[in-house]
């Protein structure tokens, strides 16, 4: 198989979640043999839980952990191969494109070898996307990415992933190699509802409201959000189309992840089913904003738009609080 210029492995999943960082180390996994489900990874990396900005970057750099650090939190080795200078000497040479082509090949050796790897802007736009084939003819990649590669693999030129200059630093690539260990399930667990109840009442950031960059967390987040909004002027921003898409998929999963947790966790499996309805209230309030603040949206200034937006809002970020409230209780009780 050494020489063969295409490769293209079969049956890699589709993302199940709209999520840039997480969704991708189960689809790698998902082919290694393992039966995580796409809630339980959201849920474990506490992705299901984060609401952060809103601006475009939050779902990307507001995390709990890096998507490396969950690599090897389920047992498995990773090498990361980032494409950016990060060794603190300026005068050291550093060629991003002879670098490139050496991720690009390290990561062709691992599809030759049956095992997708993890690529940075691969198909989509600044995030983890799956790589599962190549073609050296034409220079492609074949894959998945969270909207991307949907029924089919998506392609794109295998130099995309240092396109995102302007945006991001490339942070090239992520392989998975051999399980080392086994998932202490009940520590990771804990540890991520732990995590969440934090994220969810963090003051940071706070002394800096009037700045609109400044970064906010969990409610206090959702607060200014709806405040934004209150405003007639307000207009549709990336941020706010990016976030709604992200967090209206990945909060969903967090039901699914309080299902999952109830019957391990009978003492407070009431707490675990109640959350899951909050969340579950808390999604369908922003499916329910997504033709008013979806990509498709109008940009506006339209006052009667916003006026329709702020109660959704509303309704989320008070689903959200209630899912939260009853992890804190059933934490209590553990």
């Amino acid at each position: 198989m050494g020489n063969q210029v295409r490769i293209v492995l079969d049956g890699v999943d589709r993302y199940q979640v709209m999520d840039p960082m997480y969704e991708c180390v189960r689809v790698v996994l998902n082919h290694r043999g393992e039966a995580y489900s796409p809630a339980y990874i959201q849920g474990v990396s506490g992705a299901a839980f984060r609401v952060g900005g809103i601006c475009p970057c939050a779902p990307t750099v507001d995390c709990a952990m890096g998507t490396q650090d969950l690599v090897k939190l389920l047992g498995y080795e990773m090498t990361d191969l980032p494409l950016y200078r990060n060794s603190g000497n300026e005068n050291q040479p550093f060629d991003l494109e002879e670098e490139s082509d050496q991720v690009i090949a390290r990561v062709k050796g691992e599809i030759r070898a049956g095992r997708p790897a993890m690529v940075w802007h691969a198909f989509t736009t600044c995030e983890w996307d799956v790589v599962a084939g190549f073609d050296d003819e034409q220079r492609l990649f074949f894959g998945r990415g969270s909207y991307a590669g949907g029924d089919e693999y998506a392609q794109a030129d295998q130099k995309r992933l240092i396109t995102c200059l302007d945006i991001c630093p490339a942070l090239g690539a992520i392989t998975v190699g051999d399980k080392v260990a086994e998932l202490d399930a009940r520590a990771a667990e804990t540890a991520a509802l732990q995590e969440a109840v934090h994220h969810a009442r963090s003051t940071e950031g706070q002394d800096q409201l009037g700045d609109k960059w400044a970064m906010l967390h969990g409610l206090l987040c959702y607060d200014r959000w709806i405040d934004d909004w209150r405003s007639p002027e307000k207009k549709r921003a990336s941020g706010d189309s990016y976030c709604l898409g992200v967090y209206r998929s990945t909060h969903r999963a967090a039901a699914g992840f309080m299902r999952e947790l109830a019957p391990k966790y009978p003492q407070v499996r009431a707490h675990f089913e109640r959350a899951a309805a909050a969340f579950i209230a808390e999604v369908d309030a922003l499916d329910a904003a997504v033709p008013l603040l979806g990509w498709e949206a109008p940009e506006g200034p339209d006052p009667e738009r916003n006026a329709q937006l702020v109660p959704l809002l509303r309704q989320a970020r008070d689903g959200y609080a209630r899912g939260i409230d009853e992890i804190e209780a059933a934490l209590d009780m553990m």
